[in-house]
């Protein structure tokens, strides 16, 4: 029983699997289905294509704009799993009206964001609207946005060349984060500032671990992105030298503060 309590206690912190005991020489029946069902979400996670009318559909609602769609230059979900280089290239040959990277139009605007599906479309299904909602209430009344880009088999880096065609400052792209056996929709916001083709992962910042109630919220979401927006334009570039300050606190108290060495023993 002690053991028990002691594991029950450590799972209140985590969604990882730990103590799972035993029964015989194997993992108990239970546990063994869990993780297969577990897997089996990673796994359709990362199949299963994104409704992109759907998600258009939510995002006009939100009054930003009539979304454009993008796709990379994967053909299709084999090869953009095969080839992560081809995910951060737009596809240049001649597509529906409306869509692809010649649709887009430069708008000199404060804000771009990218809604691409990533390794979890189903991430981007679930919360690409709601955090866009979160991103638009938290910046909206001072920031302008340009019209949101829906990217399908990308990958972050595609974002660079969808940034540069809307001549933004900051492009955030929402993306589908890999889905693992603890979560299988979790979202992530990379921000480039100044976003043109060839920037480094060490330009950006990322949030990560987005997908509500269990992980991080909207608002917070938000509310780090809103910090991380203002650095940046004050320092003029994103990545590693931009850093987080959202949840720094500071001394209200107007009383110095005396800091004394201990007393050697």
């Amino acid at each position: 029983m002690a053991a028990r309590a002691f594991w029950a206690e450590l799972r209140r912190t985590t969604q990882a699997r730990i103590g799972l005991g035993r029964t015989g020489d194997a993992l108990p029946t239970a546990d063994v289905l869990a993780l297969r069902a577990a897997h089996a979400a990673a796994r359709d996670a990362v199949h299963n294509p994104l409704d992109v009318e759907v998600l258009a559909a939510q995002v006009k609602k939100l009054g930003m704009g009539d979304p454009v769609h993008v796709r990379s230059h994967a053909a299709d979900r084999s090869e953009y799993l095969r080839r992560p280089d081809l995910g951060r290239l737009p596809f240049q040959s001649e597509l529906p009206a409306g869509q692809g990277i010649s649709a887009l139009r430069h708008t000199g605007a404060d804000i771009g964001v990218v809604l691409a599906d990533g390794l979890s479309p189903r991430a981007l299904a679930d919360h690409g609207a709601p955090m866009l909602a979160a991103l638009f209430e938290a910046l909206g009344d001072r920031l302008t946005f340009a019209p949101p880009v829906i990217a399908t088999q990308s990958r972050v880096a595609l974002g660079d060349h969808i940034g540069h065609a809307l001549g933004v400052t900051t492009l955030l792209v929402l993306i589908g984060e890999r889905p693992g056996l603890s979560v299988a929709d979790s979202l992530g916001i990379y921000l480039t500032h100044l976003p043109r083709p060839g920037r480094a992962d060490s330009e950006r910042n990322c949030i990560s671990n987005i997908h509500p109630p269990e992980g991080l919220g909207y608002a917070r979401a938000a509310q780090v992105a809103v910090t991380l927006i203002d650095g940046a334009r004050r320092l003029g570039r994103s990545g590693v030298d931009l850093k987080d300050t959202s949840a720094d606190t500071a001394l209200t108290s107007g009383e110095p503060v005396i800091l004394e060495a201990a007393e050697s023993a």
